[in-house]
């Protein structure tokens, strides 16, 4: 009952209430185009499509295909879903280190992120123009376009009928506007409704293809080991709760001063550094990039290259090459996006201008330095985290050999970030209004 009560409480603040049936009908909206094929395709071409969708199981195809909740095998609308958008924000954030211009909006607080948005969008809708043209020829060449995505069709399997290039920049404009279109309901969502949006987003398309998932796992799998996979699952889902709360503490002490009548500061408060920093980027991140090699290799004209990128990236088996790029790309960004989220140099000088200081730490240069360094060890194990949960579902299933599941640690670390940020905003405007939220 209490939990219930918590419940009503979202709904009896109208401005929040506003937010969530706002989040609520845009993602409805998503869903939606995700349904709508685009024009010229064979309808019952798309069904043989996702009946070998469902034999593969694993394989860069199926798992881009959870992101898009069904859109690529539906050849819809909404086909690349968000991906362009993240990858286009990846290339931005790497190109800042690089690019004094990029450096220098980043540090112009709002206006310059403004800027930097505006060129995301941009590259955004370059990224959905080649992967657009990749996909239509993958799909007019049918079997040989896709092998290197770990899929297998049917023979003969025709999605384009009468192909002609008319038909072919019409697809590609539709799916580029597509992509627009989602890019603009994640940044609405984020503006209006509840949550980051395009996080929001890829948790809709992942939760959609979760029921159809967990059917195929127990028709293959049985009972016994369908059980066990669920005990593992909430076991996964408990350690990442405790992870993403886990904090280390650094204490600040602020001198006492006078001002005017009134006596200001003597006070301690502490600065939370999350173990988990970077939360659930640098999984996404990676896994966007290790889908892009085998998105390339549709149109790459040497087969040596296709087969190392099939059998290494695009296939259902987990090879130590995958596992090796996986790690490392992970632990990449758990740092870089660490250092981009917590500028030690920008902190101490906080600190030192509210005239605080750490206990032990003089202020200035030293307080720098000890940020850093608590940062950088208490990254790792968030890192190394991060990639135990990624990779040990695939290990599990591997010993049962199941193919047909393709929900790993990614997806069920998404979702659980995704919820956890959600949540804390939620609980964070009924604790202004004076309501108990569902943290507590």
């Amino acid at each position: 009952m209490q939990g219930l009560s918590r419940l009503v409480n979202m709904f009896r603040v109208p401005d929040l209430r506003n937010k969530i049936l706002f989040t609520i009908f845009i993602v409805g909206v998503f869903r939606l185009g995700s349904h709508i094929p685009v024009p010229y395709v064979d309808f019952r071409a798309i069904k043989d499509l996702r009946e070998a969708r469902d034999q593969a199981g694993g394989g860069v195809l199926p798992f881009l295909d959870l992101f898009a909740g069904g859109a690529l095998t539906n050849v819809a609308v909404f086909f690349l879903g968000i991906m362009p958008y993240i990858t286009a924000s990846i290339i931005m954030q790497l190109l800042g280190v690089v690019i004094p211009k990029l450096e220098e909006w980043q540090k112009e607080g709002q206006t310059g992120q403004k800027k930097i948005t505006q060129w995301t969008r941009y590259l955004t809708v370059a990224l959905a123009l080649v992967q657009s043209t990749a996909f239509v020829f993958a799909l007019r060449r049918g079997d040989s376009g896709f092998s290197p995505l770990g899929i297998s069709l049917p023979e003969g399997l025709v999605l384009i009928p009468d192909f002609t290039p008319w038909k072919a920049v019409m697809i590609v404009i539709t799916w580029t506007a597509g992509t627009a279109l989602v890019m603009w309901l994640g940044e609405l969502i984020t503006q209006r409704g509840i949550g980051n949006g395009m996080s929001i987003l890829i948790f809709a398309s992942v939760v959609s293809r979760l029921p159809f998932q967990g059917a195929n796992l127990y028709e293959e799998t049985g009972g016994l080991p369908f059980y066990l996979i669920i005990v593992v699952a909430v076991a996964m889902i408990a350690g990442i709760v405790t992870v993403e709360s886990g904090q280390r503490r650094i204490p600040v002490q602020f001198a006492k001063r006078v001002v005017g009548r009134r006596m200001y500061g003597g006070q301690s408060t502490y600065i939370p550094l999350k173990v988990n920093q970077s939360g659930v980027i640098p999984v996404i991140f990676a896994s966007s990039l290790l889908g892009f090699p085998a998105l390339v290799a549709t149109v790459l004209p040497w087969d040596g290259a296709k087969e190392f990128i099939s059998e290494n990236f695009g296939n259902t088996s987990i090879t130590w090459t995958y596992v090796i790029a996986y790690s490392l790309l992970i632990l990449f960004f758990a740092y870089f996006y660490t250092a981009i989220a917590f500028n030690p140099q920008q902190q101490a000088d906080v600190i030192r201008k509210q005239g605080g200081f750490i206990p032990g730490i003089r202020p200035g240069p030293p307080t720098e330095r000890y940020l850093a360094k608590v940062l950088n060890r208490i990254t790792l194990p968030g890192a190394l985290f991060l990639m135990v949960i990624a990779l040990a579902p695939f290990l599990v299933l591997k010993i049962w050999s199941i193919q047909t599941f393709i929900f790993g640690g990614t997806t069920i670390l998404i979702t659980v970030g995704v919820m956890l940020e959600t949540m804390k905003q939620i609980d964070s405007q009924l604790m202004m209004r004076n309501y108990e939220g569902f943290l507590r």
